[in-house]
């Protein structure tokens, strides 16, 4: 592998310890994934943010990695000044296991509490700033099309390259962070033009009338394909408009759960499409009739539930004001979260729209969602969604029994705490 020789000088620790450790990681994977050179990147998102994931081991090697002014009052680094790692490209958290401001009222027990701010202190050290959200395009920090970037959180991966256009793989935490404090990653997999083309054709003949739809899409492509690159045909469907973004977040974060897909093209949506299908190419096809197999799938057989969650990806302020608006005069029966990041939710605030939800007696959470939050200690055991995402991970991460549906479905769902729409319901209204 080509390397430059500012890449030689950090790889041969010419540049600090942290900076190699760093390094050995990019060169590593480049090498396993057979890349000829590195390529640099514009920004990094970093992964395994939340303690539930993390653990102490996990949070142990960021404190070693750590800039030693960090400090830990209950242990001690495992090298006396800690190894002083900074990044050099602006790099940004996934979502914690906690709103790191009001954790107790979401009934986090103060342990973890404390383990999560020291995740959140040793990365912030670092200069990684505390965005914690998956939706890093939605709080400034979205790319320009053709930028290479080391992005880790499915779905944010799956909006940067489909809708943005820019080039980025799905980085695990420690090579996203490694990433960042060099400043480049290996030109393998997405980073090369040659595989950012289509691998799949999927002509999709049912309406698509909501973001649960979009959603049961996506988690049944993805779990055909798996880490395939589908190009949608939605003329099919009836559809002519482009999908609005809160429908392309579900498209993209359903397939990267159920599958592993990174990247689709869409016509009139993704940069690349019109070269996503080279001229003569016959490519294998998936028939998408209707989605009530999705719908099944995604849904338990239970009437009753306990908690609702809304926000997987992060909502967005169109997502916040519509809630608003459905809970007005009314009031919820089961616990309503409502997740975003901190920036989106502070706007939404002085629209009026988080006192509005909150007076109905839901919540309103900023830094985490219920996939990375340690829900299960809480207590919830039967959960309505309006995400493909988290009905997708909710038995095996949370082990919640749920229902799938609209957002419609869902504010329904918090006021009775009963579930009232239907099981396989291809356009649920």
């Amino acid at each position: 592998m080509r390397l430059t020789a500012q890449e030689r000088q950090m790889l041969g620790g010419g540049e600090g310890a942290a900076v190699q450790k760093a390094m050995r990681i990019v060169v590593a994977l480049a090498e396993i994934y057979e890349a000829q050179e590195l390529v640099p990147v514009a920004s990094a998102q970093v992964a395994g943010v939340s303690y539930k994931n993390l653990g102490d081991a996990g949070l142990e090697f960021l404190e070693d990695w750590a800039a030693p002014q960090i400090g830990c009052p209950t242990r001690r680094p495992s090298r006396p000044d800690g190894e002083g790692a900074r990044v050099r490209v602006p790099a940004f958290m996934n979502p914690a296991g906690m709103d790191l401001e009001r954790w107790q009222e979401m009934g986090i027990q103060p342990e973890f509490a404390r383990q999560q701010q020291r995740v959140v202190r040793s990365l912030s050290s670092m200069g990684v700033v505390p965005t914690c959200t998956c939706t890093p395009y939605l709080v400034g920090y979205a790319p320009r099309a053709g930028e290479h970037l080391a992005w880790s959180e499915s779905s944010a991966v799956s909006y940067a390259n489909s809708v943005l256009g820019a080039y980025t793989n799905r980085e695990g935490g420690p090579s996203a962070l490694a990433a960042a404090i060099v400043g480049r990653t290996g030109a393998y997999g997405l980073h090369l033009t040659r595989n950012r083309q289509a691998t799949h054709v999927v002509k999709v003949a049912c309406g698509l009338n909501n973001e649960a739809d979009f959603g049961a899409l996506g988690y049944w492509v993805g779990k055909q394909i798996m880490d395939g690159v589908p190009f949608f045909q939605l003329g099919q469907s009836g559809r002519q408009s482009r999908p609005r973004q809160e429908q392309l977040m579900a498209l993209g974060a359903a397939m990267a759960a159920s599958g592993a897909v990174a990247l689709y093209h869409i016509e009139g949506v993704t940069p690349e499409a019109g070269q996503a299908v080279p001229d003569g190419a016959k490519l294998p096809a998936l028939a998408i009739p209707d989605l009530t197999e999705a719908y099944c799938e995604l849904n338990s057989a239970l009437d009753e539930v306990d908690f609702v969650s809304i926000g997987c990806p992060h909502s967005t302020l169109g997502d916040i004001e519509r809630v608003a608006a459905m809970l007005d005069g009314k009031q919820v029966r089961a616990t309503l979260w409502v997740t975003t990041s901190r920036h989106v939710c502070a706007v939404a605030q002085k629209h009026g729209w988080v006192a509005r939800i909150e007076a109905a007696g839901g919540k309103v959470f900023a830094d985490t969602c219920l996939v990375v939050a340690p829900v299960e200690e809480i207590g919830f055991r039967a959960m309505a969604t309006n995400s493909a995402k988290a009905a997708f991970y909710g038995p095996a991460h949370s082990g919640l029994q749920r229902r799938f549906g609209t957002t419609e479905q869902c504010v329904a769902a918090a006021i009775t705490g009963r579930w009232t729409g239907t099981t396989g319901d291809a356009s649920p209204k």
